[in-house]
């Protein structure tokens, strides 16, 4: 199978350069390329690719703004953000990029990106497997698993995501994207970087800093954000 590719870049040199690369990978074509992120969007809504590379530093509609705007398209791209700087690296994550690559950016690199963004290609493609019962993690005493059952929450810092039980917290590999669609009627989402087990929930409570939450099990609140507030109330009401 070869995915289709569409590279973004206001450099016209950076794009030849991404094409030369790509051009060592047989699996992967470039179908279109832009100068900007008002381009990219114009392109996505009358066609389709699998596999965005995609400047951030651009004229006009800048790479995140473009990316939020073309993943709310169907069957929306894979993006792999490519750009000189290294601070929008969280945001880059916010809009679920396979990967967020520096320049000059390198063979190996690059070589990284498309692997990922085919495995990810791969599943969607693929019909969707029953929910885990478990969660896998590494630790320095190996792989164990943790019934899902007694996960209390999940938190992300930055590009990192803790699994919180009652024997403490875990490192995982998963995403809480991942997270939240693979247990969609477990864990409701209350807050950019936390995912909560709903039958743990206990109350709401109004702080003189906001909204938290208090879980059974947990000792101390966590912060509800304006955004996810109202799901929680309308979840709570039942």
């Amino acid at each position: 199978m070869t995915y289709r590719v569409v590279i973004v870049d206001d450099e016209p040199l950076a794009r030849q350069r991404l094409k030369r690369l790509l051009e060592e990978h047989k699996d992967f074509t470039c179908v279109a390329e832009a100068g900007d992120g008002q381009a990219a969007v114009d392109w996505f809504s009358q066609f389709q690719a699998d596999l965005l590379l995609l400047d951030i530093q651009m004229p006009g509609l800048d790479g995140l703004q473009a990316a939020s705007r073309i993943c709310t398209q169907p069957s929306a791209p894979v993006i792999v953000f490519c750009t000189a700087y290294d601070d929008h690296a969280l945001s880059a994550f916010e809009v679920d990029a396979a990967d967020y690559l520096l320049k000059p950016i390198r063979k190996e690199d690059l070589t990284r990106a498309l692997t990922r963004a085919s495995v990810r290609l791969a599943r969607d493609n693929t019909p969707a497997p029953a929910a885990r019962t478990h969660i896998s993690a590494r630790t320095a005493q190996g792989l164990t698993l943790t019934p899902v059952d007694e996960v209390l929450y999940f938190s992300a810092d930055q590009k990192y995501v803790s699994m919180h039980h009652e024997q403490g917290a875990t490192l995982i590999d998963d995403s809480l994207k991942q997270l939240e669609e693979e247990f969609p009627h477990r864990f409701l989402r209350i807050h950019r970087s936390y995912l909560v087990a709903s039958d743990r929930i206990c109350r709401l409570e109004n702080t003189d800093e906001g909204v938290v939450l208090w879980l059974q099990g947990s000792d101390a609140p966590l912060p509800v954000s304006r955004r996810h507030a109202p799901g929680v109330k309308k979840f709570l009401r039942g």
